[in-house]
């Protein structure tokens, strides 16, 4: 125990002296305290604040928003205006957007024609068939016409009638004569369905999908106001279906005489049905032998009940309200390929002429030919009449 305390005091000795001799002086313990709390304060004030992650992004934006506010103070009035017009609302945005999406597709190349895509407009036939080319006397505003006297069969006009082109709406006629010559039950009820939809040329039509008429008020409507709707579920309801309604049609033709002639659907909405004057005016004449077709074709009006509602129709010739006129039968028809086309059976200064106007220029350019023959044959007299012919052809 002795020996612990003197080697514990040598070794105080020994500290001390090398103090001594280093010029170095021991802090006591109060020194040492006082020491350490200013080292704390010192760093304490070197040492940055770290601010929470939150609070720095809150600043920024609030230091964003206020720059944005400067810069917006600072524009004119027009530049004011210009940025209201720049940010549209959300509606018009979409507006906006949709009407650049519909742009974008107009600029693309069109897609390949499918089935059921609806044909863009081709110009008539006549024309590029060089018809337009023929001169007439009477000046006539139809390609082709022909107008022959029913009992005799005698041409008083003709103007390129052995041309074959399509016949549009014409072909109603044969599928009227179909119809009633097959005796098919007229108060059968029929019904419209998608498959009664145009997708040849996309014309509407009153009759919407569901709508029920009897098969004989779809014959009024398909003759009278040319409905093709109506025209199309004739053949679809014929109890061979469509295939054998259009095999029948074609046989008809063959049955008449009609060799230039040929039909691939009952409405005349294809171009690949077609047919020449000469053929239609032997069609006008058979079609006249049946009353029903005499009295629908020549209806001025009729309505239909179609569930709450009622539609009226109209003639698509009016001619017939004409008293000017005494027509027998009639047909109108019309589409790009065809342009505007008439046939008429009509009792004119005491003969019973059959009249076929086909690709006529202009709204109204079949009916002024209609006039055109009635005037020439009224104011030439029955009994001097002679044949008149335009033109041959090339």
């Amino acid at each position: 125990m002795l020996l612990r305390s003197n080697a514990l005091k040598s070794l105080c000795a020994l500290v001390m002296a090398m103090a001594v001799l280093g010029g170095t002086t021991l802090p006591t313990a109060a020194q040492a305290s006082t020491t350490d709390a200013k080292t704390k304060k010192a760093q304490v004030k070197k040492t940055p604040v770290k601010k929470p992650v939150a609070a720095k992004t809150a600043a920024a934006s609030r230091k964003t928003a206020t720059r944005k506010v400067s810069v917006a103070r600072a524009k004119t009035p027009v530049q004011a205006r210009r940025s209201k017009v720049m940010q549209p609302t959300a509606k018009a945005a979409a507006v906006k957007v949709s009407s650049s999406h519909l742009r974008a597709v107009k600029a693309e190349p069109a897609a390949p024609v499918m089935q059921t895509a609806i044909a863009a407009p081709s110009p008539s036939m006549a024309p590029r068939m060089g018809l337009r080319d023929s001169a007439d006397h009477l000046d006539f505003n139809s390609n082709v016409a022909l107008v022959i006297d029913q009992q005799t069969q005698e041409v008083l006009f003709s103007k390129n009638d052995h041309a074959v082109l399509p016949i549009a709406s014409l072909t109603k006629l044969m599928t009227g004569l179909v119809v009633v010559d097959e005796k098919l039950d007229m108060n059968e009820p029929i019904t419209i369905t998608r498959d009664d939809i145009d997708t040849l040329k996309g014309s509407g039509s009153r009759l919407a999908v569901g709508t029920t008429l009897t098969r004989g008020e779809m014959m009024h409507l398909a003759l009278m106001s040319s409905e093709n709707r109506a025209a199309n579920a004739l053949g679809r309801t014929y109890p061979g279906g469509m295939r054998e309604f259009v095999r029948l049609m074609n046989a008809k033709a063959a049955q008449l005489g009609m060799h230039d002639t040929r039909y691939v659907e009952p409405t005349g909405l294809s171009s690949d049905n077609r047919s020449s004057a000469r053929d239609l005016a032997t069609l006008v004449s058979a079609a006249y032998e049946r009353p029903m077709l005499r009295d629908l074709s020549t209806s001025p009006g009729y309505e239909v009940d179609v569930g709450r509602r009622t539609l009226q129709y109209n003639n698509s010739n009016r001619l017939v309200k004409s008293p000017d006129w005494d027509i027998g039968l009639q047909k109108t028809g019309y589409i790009s390929e065809a342009g505007r086309c008439l046939v008429m059976q009509a009792r004119v200064a005491g003969r019973q002429l059959i009249m076929v106007f086909l690709d006529a220029t202009g709204k109204l350019g079949r009916l002024q030919d209609a006039e055109r023959v009635r005037r020439w044959v009224e104011n030439r007299g029955a009994d001097v009449l002679t044949t008149e012919r335009a033109r041959p052809q090339g």
